[in-house]
């Protein structure tokens, strides 16, 4: 396996592309990191792990948030991010074709100097890889509207367990030959495939947006104000943050925002009569409650005002160790999800800072407690648990946009039940007889 390929067996360098974003989540120790740089070397690295039946952990930019890129012990971390060429823009078929190392916002800077664009958003795509969207299914601000990574894939070309690349998905806008093998694949967080190549669907270049940002004294006014805004306007995004995130994204960042606020809700709209729209979301907000409402058309001063929402993990970050949850709750139970965080944080005696996309009822409550402090970090997981447990309650779901990884994969079964589970692991089986592929993850 080894002739011409990079392997690296230092035990320093292999501590440092063991773990992912989740500090918490279960991880082991590798015995080898191989860089890939071309199909041929993952074909070649999987072929032979799967001969001598070592684990293989594939691991993009690294910045998960679930432990899905957490090395297991003994396992080949196999790392796709120096494949990272975009291959080819057709700007007349509005695809994009490009290897699994790219990265999000170089794509998608790359179609917007051709007057087209491509949606997912995540908040880290200045440095998460397409590979890893695509195995997480990512989302982000814009997934109100526009969808989230699964929506903008037409095609993949993947590499199995025993070295065997196969293709999947169609260019053309209607496809229906056999069993859609790219939508197993999205989302599956390494355990089916290894993504080495992808061809996304791009889309024109929205409108400008217009931009709204409310403040409000309590956190349920906030959430009746999201509903009241979704029943009147076509939102591109609608993202929130508490009292804790907006305290410490203004410490961080010195953009005087309101700390005084329950929560911050900021709003944009590309609808063909944008200033329109927002003025009626105006009106709604004022109508739930809503102390402080600016509005703007100036689409600087938009990204400005969404460059605090983007800031909320880095700043919270600053204040302790972080645990970030992803849960997804119905719309019609975002108030009360939002009510039920405070308590849970209340009874555990820990800080949680939510943010998230409150347009799709996906939350992000990260519990910040002391590094080092062992009992802080065993009342964070019990917070964490709580939290999950209630969006099970509220009939949602146990992640959002972040996956399973080693972090959730005690919750699936509450989520799914024991026979899809099962059903699960034999479609695993199929794609990875010897269960090489990322084991112990996502499902």
């Amino acid at each position: 396996m080894t002739e011409g390929i990079e392997v690296v067996t230092d035990p320093d360098a292999l501590m440092s592309v063991s773990r992912d974003q989740a500090p918490l989540a279960p991880g082991g120790t590798a015995a080898a990191f191989v860089r890939a740089r071309s199909i041929v070397d993952v074909q070649r690295t999987l072929a032979f792990a799967n001969e001598h039946r070592i684990p293989v952990v594939t691991r993009g930019a690294g910045t998960g948030l679930a432990g899905g890129a957490n090395a297991v012990d003994g396992c080949i971390v196999l790392s796709v991010a120096a494949m990272d060429r975009i291959l080819s823009i057709d700007a007349a078929g509005r695809t994009a074709t490009v290897e699994p190392g790219v990265l999000n916002a170089t794509l998608a800077r790359a179609a917007t100097e051709r007057g087209l664009f491509y949606a997912p958003d995540p908040a880290s795509r200045e440095i998460s890889t397409i590979g890893g969207n695509i195995a997480t299914n990512a989302g982000g601000s814009c997934c109100l509207k526009y969808g989230v990574t699964g929506d903008h894939v037409a095609a993949l070309a993947v590499v199995l367990a025993d070295g065997t690349l196969i293709r999947t998905g169609a260019t053309t806008r209607k496809n229906v030959a056999g069993l859609d093998l790219t939508r197993l694949v999205i989302g599956s967080e390494g355990t089916l495939a290894v993504v080495v190549e992808a061809t996304l669907r791009l889309l024109r270049a929205p409108r400008p947006p217009a931009t709204l940002v409310a403040s409000f004294a309590r956190l349920v006014d906030a959430g009746r104000a999201v509903l009241a805004m979704e029943t009147v306007a076509d939102l591109s995004l609608c993202e929130i943050m508490d009292r804790t995130t907006v305290t410490a994204v203004d410490r961080m960042t010195r953009m005087g925002l309101d700390t005084e606020a329950a929560a911050l809700v900021v709003v944009q709209t590309d609808d063909a009569d944008a200033a329109a729209a927002i003025d009626t979301c105006a009106r709604a907000c004022r109508e739930a409650g809503a102390k402080d409402v600016m509005t703007t058309g100036d689409r600087d001063e938009g990204v400005q005002l969404l460059a605090a929402r983007r800031a909320a993990l880095p700043a919270l970050e600053q204040l302790g160790r972080t645990l970030l949850d992803d849960i997804a709750v119905p719309k019609s139970a975002l108030p009360a999800m939002l009510e039920c965080i405070p308590v849970i944080a209340e009874r555990h005696a820990v800080v949680i800072g939510t943010f998230g996309h409150a347009g799709d009822g996906n939350l992000h409550p990260t519990i910040v407690f002391a590094r080092g402090d062992d009992d802080a970090a065993r009342r964070a997981m019990l917070a964490f648990d709580d939290i999950v447990r209630a969006a099970l309650a509220f009939g949602g779901t146990i992640t959002g946009e972040h996956g399973v990884g080693s972090l959730k994969r005690d919750y699936l079964t509450a989520m799914i039940g024991e026979p899809e589970r099962a059903l699960m692991t034999r479609v695993k089986a199929a794609f990875d007889p010897r269960g090489i592929l990322n084991p112990g993850k996502a499902i």
